[in-house]
């Protein structure tokens, strides 16, 4: 834009798009909010002049006037990890085929940069918020719930009395993962974890040991190493503890595919043969999964399911029909995809 075109844009105004369009400031409004109510001719001639005179619409003002934002925001846990951004574009799609924008942000995990960005939201009483919450004690979530603006868990599950969530069953997610390893011929498996704060972590966990109690097996056979993070690095760096240990496991389940792509990593690079001498299993089935040097088995996640109906929830308690809105605590299944880093034991 040049700099005469930047100085028209800041001073033009509604009115003078009626003006020179010779309709109704009311007609403009329809015409930028319900064009459904205006006619073809009128709706075309209103946009070349808005075109000509290079006006652009204040949110801000439309905000104040109307008292509703089009803006939902997004706040996940590690934009570094494909999993949210998968679930960003779920969300992402809903809101855009409601004609609605979205402000997508990261806390990287940190509680500071939540606590700062949930402030910035509130500051643009931005519609509503999709948060996959950093802080696992909950004050940065009650802090905000006092604002009165809308939000749902995401990756988290919450009771519908605290508030609407999506989320993916882990307890089973973990089963499925150890219950193929055993099938496989494993007798304990090896599981690397991110923070065990973290309730995803712990819930796989949790679903790992089921799937060993089912086949008789003691908690024991479940050996863990927990790591600071959920990112390769962290994967290569248990990958080379597992390599130093006298007793190398034959079965390694990964908290998610992050971790067992390190894990991939290492192994690869210390000649150990993937699934000759372990088999290994991620956790969320990224699309970099199945182009691993060897493609890798995971648990599925629906990523872009959960993305959407997040999303299809906060319209839902911020629409027309708000005051009927029940909140709601969905839980969506995983499945598990088979790949080439798991066989069968001694084949």
């Amino acid at each position: 834009m040049t700099e005469r075109a930047g100085r028209v844009a800041q001073t033009v105004g509604i009115k003078d798009v009626a003006r020179l369009a010779g309709v109704s400031v009311g007609t403009v409004s329809n015409v930028l909010n319900r064009p459904e109510k205006v006619s073809e001719h009128t709706r075309v001639r209103v946009r070349a002049v808005i075109d000509q005179l290079g006006f652009v619409r204040s949110e801000t003002a439309r905000q104040l006037r109307v008292g509703t934002s089009r803006i939902l925001a997004i706040l996940v846990l590690d934009m570094a990890n494909p999993f949210f951004v998968a679930v960003a574009k779920g969300a992402e799609r809903a809101a855009r085929e409601a004609g609605l924008g979205v402000m997508l942000c990261n806390s990287a995990g940190s509680t500071a940069e939540e606590a700062e960005y949930l402030a910035l939201f509130a500051e643009q009483r931005v519609r509503g918020v999709l948060l996959t919450p950093a802080d696992t004690t909950g004050g940065n979530v009650r802090d905000f719930a006092r604002r009165g603006i809308p939000f749902v868990h995401v990756d988290r599950a919450v009771p519908a009395a605290e508030g609407c969530s999506v989320s993916v069953d882990d307890v089973a997610g973990g089963a499925l993962a150890v219950r193929h390893l055993l099938a496989a011929g494993h007798r304990s498996v090896t599981y690397i974890s991110g923070p065990m704060s973290l309730p995803q972590c712990r819930d796989r966990r949790t679903g790992a040991l089921a799937a060993l109690r089912e086949a008789g097996l003691p908690e024991e056979a479940l050996r863990q190493v927990e790591s600071a993070r959920l990112d390769v690095a962290s994967g290569i760096d248990a990958g080379a503890r597992l390599l130093g240990l006298a007793d190398r496991p034959t079965a390694v389940f990964c908290a998610n595919d992050l971790l067992a792509l390190g894990v991939l990593q290492a192994m690869y690079g210390a000649g150990v043969d993937v699934p000759g001498d372990v088999s290994i299993v991620g956790y969320d089935d990224i699309e970099f999964a199945a182009a691993a040097v060897v493609p890798l088995t995971s648990v599925r996640q629906p990523a872009a399911a959960m993305g959407r109906a997040a999303a299809e929830m906060l319209m839902d308690e911020t629409g027309p029909d708000a005051e009927r809105h029940t909140h709601r605590s969905v839980v969506l299944q995983p499945e598990l995809v088979v790949r080439s880093s798991t066989r069968r034991l001694g084949r």
